[in-house]
């Protein structure tokens, strides 16, 4: 009998098997692997029969993939062991529970650097299974997820997005530490409406295509389109707005391949020396699937809407009649508006969510005003009643020791306190608070410091020193 069956079948406390730093994360009955060839047929059933959490932008589709995968599953794997655009292709980790596969995750990098990951998809197993073996959804699901923050040490900040409706996903990532980032909107333009959009004349001079030059300029329309926290957790740079020599070959593969076509450009301000808009279109040539753009307007230049959406209109005019799709964040409140004008549809509302990996953020539950004693919470805020003493602060009368009726002094513990100048009045003058002969002794005490200081000070000057050894040799000089 192994180490791990002789382990009692109980509600074991959480702790993860992959990482020692999280050793509280998980039960010990769920085991956390990469994606092997074995399970495509497991991941083929699970997708098939139960629902699934996934974002809009996979770089591939499990569902609609999944034969391509089994066919070149061995290249996918090898290119994952060495650094290329393709490494992070198929970045898949299974979820395994007494060799049943319960749940699979697929991630990938945001950006460039890999410092901002994204949670593409997520498939668990229903919790409502009849022999009630599983364990929980939102066990399941939390340790998919943990296991990624630990196993990907490149991430520093993770990235999804959920379906406002989606209560059990919502729930899901809130109890992993994911916060609301920015609510994102999908609009689909009718067929008919691009037809009348493609109308218009474009008044777009200065519109030039992409290029590997344009990166910087792409780059800083980007930087001022967004918020800052937004373009903290996105953490793009330079080379994202570029495209390799190998990036551009594997993108002109997968276009051939699902019959695609991407055109992009962007307007030039000449005299700003600056980008002020951009537009990005995929377009599908066999007409089974709307058309995706994506826009970005520098918020200043906002009159770039009407003229952007009519070109994009012309060149959709070119393929088969489609809805074209675009998205609008909370953040663009001109383009929603525009967009609502126009008579776009709304066809979905997503939550973008985003989670450090250095520490786990909790939302702060609202806090009703009904709920706040305000007494209570101002009753160190009232003033003291007069003849109170106030903690922490001792009168300055303590220190000014008790006189009798025959003149002299009755020393006390009191007369040894330290004194608080600071509750005393700042008109009172310093011979107010003693009595005469403190006063007195108290300044010849003064007089004959600064006098010791003085001679101090005198009897110890170089140039004295100098002067009296001069005089001395001197003296012997004149000696016979």
């Amino acid at each position: 009998m192994s180490f791990r069956q002789a382990l009692p079948n109980v509600n074991a406390p959480w702790f993860s098997y992959n990482s020692p730093m999280t050793s509280l994360s998980a039960p010990e009955h769920i085991i956390i692997r990469s994606v092997q060839y074995r399970d495509l047929e497991a991941i083929e059933a699970l997708l098939a029969e139960t629902p699934e959490i996934k974002s809009r932008n996979c770089p591939i589709d499990l569902s609609k993939h999944l034969q391509q995968i089994r066919q070149w599953y061995g290249l996918l794997k090898f290119v994952s062991f060495f650094p290329n655009p393709l490494r992070h292709l198929l970045c898949v980790y299974v979820a395994e529970h007494d060799r049943q596969l319960c749940g699979t995750i697929q991630v990938s990098p945001f950006n460039r650097t890999r410092s901002t990951w994204r949670v593409d998809r997520i498939t668990l197993q229903r919790a409502n299974n009849p022999q009630k073996t599983l364990p929980p959804l939102a066990d399941i699901g939390s340790q998919l997820l943990r296991h990624c923050l630990d196993t990907i040490w490149e991430a520093r900040t993770w990235l999804l997005e959920v379906n406002v409706n989606d209560k059990t996903a919502l729930a899901l990532y809130r109890q992993t530490g994911f916060q609301r980032l920015a609510q994102i909107t999908y609009w689909s333009i009718a067929p008919d409406l691009l037809q009348t959009l493609a109308t218009n004349e474009p008044d777009l001079p200065n519109l030039l295509p992409v290029s590997n030059a344009d990166a910087q300029l792409l780059y800083q329309l980007d930087t001022v389109a967004m918020p800052p926290l937004v373009r903290q957790v996105f953490d793009r740079h330079v080379r994202d707005f570029k495209t390799s020599l190998f990036s551009a070959l594997f993108d002109g593969l997968r276009q051939w391949w699902t019959r695609t076509e991407v055109v992009s450009g962007y307007v030039f301000e000449p005299q700003r020396k600056a980008a002020i808009g951009y537009f990005q279109l995929k377009l599908h040539r066999e007409g089974n699937r709307p058309h995706v753009a994506q826009l970005t307007v520098h918020p200043a230049y906002t009159w770039l809407y009407p003229e952007l959406l009519s070109q994009m209109a012309r060149i959709a005019q070119d393929f088969p009649a489609q809805a074209l799709q675009l998205a609008s964040s909370d953040y663009q409140p001109e383009r929603e508006e525009y967009l609502e004008k126009m008579g776009a549809e709304r066809i979905e509302h997503t939550l973008m969510m985003s989670r450090s990996v250095w520490h786990k953020l909790r939302e702060a539950k609202p806090v009703s005003l009904e709920g706040l004693q305000l007494p209570e919470v101002l009753k160190g805020l009232q003033p003291a009643p007069p003849g109170k003493p106030v903690p922490g602060r001792m009168s300055g009368l303590q220190s000014v020791p008790q006189i009798h009726s025959n003149g002299k002094h009755h020393l006390s513990s009191a007369d040894f306190r330290p004194t608080d100048f600071r509750t005393q009045s700042p008109n009172r003058s310093e011979s107010e608070t003693r009595d005469p002969d403190t006063q007195k002794n108290a300044e010849s005490s003064t007089h004959r410091t600064l006098k010791a200081k003085r001679w101090k000070a005198y009897r110890f000057r170089p140039w004295r020193r100098r002067t009296h050894s001069t005089d001395i040799t001197s003296d012997k000089s004149q000696r016979p």
